[in-house]
């Protein structure tokens, strides 16, 4: 079911299935995706959660503000945890998801029970980036290039007091690697957030999909039964 939630001051599309007395868990896409990322996760989630995959901000069906700070869309997801009535939820987030589920962590650790971050780079300076190019194909409509250069900005220039949040971080954590091929440090991420756990796929960036069995496989192991 896809339905509309007015949080934060904007419109905030999202996917909503399983029971709704069901222990909530939120599915965060990464950058330029939408909640269709999750096709098939979902589906596998909803047997025991209510699960909720929005659109963030500047992406999909989601309005697009024109300001895309990471801790504002990390509000928007304690926005529509308040819209849907949870106290607290599983966050599972995927690239820049990650870091917004990061910073809702951090700045909320009473709002999230158990937290997965799927490849996720630490909130430090991004290296040898390439300039972002703007182009007008098709797979570019379904975000707003505002976002990405905004975006961009952060992860190559983040508010140091990012790094010093994930030590606030409370919920039991998984952080995945894609491995060999991964862009990003996520066993230095690992190494800042309390306790957490790394466990590496081979899968490169899209874990989720070059290797969806061994993600559901690595996250069930995680999650109570």
């Amino acid at each position: 079911m896809i339905r509309e939630a007015h949080v934060n001051g904007i419109k905030l599309v999202y996917r909503e299935e399983g029971h709704a007395e069901a222990p909530p868990l939120l599915l965060v896409h990464g950058r330029t995706a939408d909640h269709n990322d999750w096709n098939g996760i979902t589906q596998h989630f909803a047997a025991r959660y209510h699960v909720l995959a929005p659109d963030l901000r500047g992406h999909g069906r989601s309005d697009r503000p024109g300001d895309y700070p990471l801790p504002t869309m990390a509000e928007d997801l304690a926005g529509l945890l308040d819209h849907a009535g949870a106290a607290r939820a599983t966050v599972i987030g995927h690239s820049l998801g990650g870091m917004v589920a990061y910073l809702l962590a951090a700045n909320h650790p009473e709002r999230v029970a158990r937290l997965v971050l799927e490849d996720v780079p630490p909130p430090l300076p991004l290296q040898g980036r390439s300039p972002l190019v703007e182009d007008d194909s098709t797979d570019s409509t379904g975000f707003d290039w505002r976002m990405m250069h905004d975006t961009e900005r952060q992860m190559l220039d983040p508010d140091p007091a990012w790094l010093d949040g994930l030590a606030r971080i409370t919920a039991p954590t998984l952080v995945l690697s894609g491995g060999a091929a991964s862009p990003f440090d996520a066993a230095g991420l690992a190494a800042r957030v309390p306790g957490a756990e790394l466990v590496t796929i081979e899968a490169g960036h899209l874990i989720h999909t070059g290797d969806r069995a061994g993600f559901l496989r690595a996250v069930d192991g995680f999650l109570p039964v």
